[in-house]
């Protein structure tokens, strides 16, 4: 069965002129498809259309992407897709052509073997030296600029742990290298605010409606690496893995930690909503 479509046709491969294979002009996301269901997918397509518009470049339809979607689903299974975006192929450098026209490309894989495991066992967290650059014109997107996260990766393959925590350049902590941060600080539920840098995660979106529907307070606060040190809970979340409970942590002084009241509660509530695995 075709995994790939570019533009509703199944095709692996993408024009070299094109502007997010030359400049990351572009965006993606990444999505749970449940039982041939793209999970939490109105989250999915507002931040898409948001983030087109913030690039200033056309959008998809929805029509085009769900359609792209059923074509390569597959009912009864639990699957990982990427919808990738770019501003389409042509100007001269860095200058777009206005009548540059979007390409899109829907790549379907298999569900990592560990995310259940990882969510019921816990992972261990460990500390990337490589910052993330503040840019609020760019904070919050998921564009196609990851370099920044390529380099961290290499340095957390090096390091016995799951994740990478990653900090802006003025040293405080923002998301790690494919998940956002969450800590719980005597009952309060807390994570980073994203006003210079970092992805605003749909999954980080979710846990923070789900904490209020649990009475829980959510607040996003500047974190530091002393917080850390003292946090009662730590987790981290994305759209695929739902959440992680950190259950040890790698930094100047590691430290163990239990999975928590807080996050079992969120996780719980995350598997009754039908929006995790």
């Amino acid at each position: 069965m075709t995994n790939v479509l570019v533009n509703g046709m199944p095709e692996p491969y993408i024009d070299t002129a094109d502007r997010g294979f030359n400049f990351g002009d572009g965006l993606f996301t990444t999505i749970l498809i449940r039982d041939g269901r793209p999970c939490l997918w109105p989250r999915h397509w507002q931040r898409l259309q948001a983030g087109c518009a913030k690039l200033a470049m056309p959008a998809p339809t929805e029509a085009e992407l769900l359609n792209d979607l059923s074509q390569l689903t597959s009912r009864g299974r639990s699957e990982v897709a990427k919808i990738i975006v770019t501003r389409g192929s042509g100007g001269r450098g860095y200058q777009p052509l206005a009548s540059a026209v979007p390409n899109r490309a829907v790549v379907m894989r298999p569900l990592p073997e560990d995310v259940v495991t990882l969510r019921k066992n816990g992972i261990v967290l460990a500390r990337c030296t490589t910052p993330l650059a503040r840019n609020p014109v760019l904070a919050g997107l998921k564009h196609l600029n990851r370099l920044e996260q390529v380099l961290a990766s290499i340095e957390l393959a090096k390091l016995a742990a799951h994740e990478g925590l990653m900090s802006d350049t003025a040293g405080n902590l923002i998301e790690c290298t494919r998940s956002n941060l969450f800590i719980v600080q005597d009952g309060r539920l807390l994570t980073p605010p994203l006003l210079e840098c970092g992805v605003a995660g749909i999954m980080r979106a979710q846990v923070s409606e789900s904490a209020a529907g649990l009475g829980l307070t959510c607040d996003q606060s500047v974190l530091t690496d002393d917080m850390l040190a003292t946090a009662d809970e730590i987790f981290v979340t994305n759209a695929v893995i739902g959440i992680w409970p950190v259950i040890r942590l790698l930094q100047s002084k590691s430290r163990s930690l239990q999975v928590g009241p807080v996050t079992a509660a969120l996780i719980g509530r995350l598997e009754q909503d039908g929006v995790v695995l």
